[in-house]
């Protein structure tokens, strides 16, 4: 039997430090670019977690739930880590 290996059609460009991990962090990226990003991941999180409650997946919904907390402290942490000036 012959099989192909099929690429998709976008490749990621290098490793996301948020949404990976144990990826190596991305050179460069501003603190508050990772800022940003740890927020939306934050978001994400709780919006999986609603979604999950809407399906009845109950233990699903508990862990995106309590997931979304570690990343806003992350957040913070780098908030206060880099002490950039607080955004008006």
């Amino acid at each position: 039997m012959f099989m192909t290996i099929v690429r998709p059609a976008v490749e990621p460009q290098g490793p996301d430090a948020v949404a990976v991990p144990g990826s190596p962090a991305i050179p460069g990226l501003p603190p508050r670019a990772l800022h940003a990003r740890l927020l939306e991941n934050a978001a994400l999180r709780r919006m999986r977690g609603a979604e999950r409650l809407r399906s009845n997946r109950l233990e699903d919904a508990d862990y995106w739930l309590h997931a979304a907390p570690v990343a806003v402290r992350k957040a913070s942490a780098l908030r206060e880590e880099k002490s950039f000036a607080p955004i008006p």
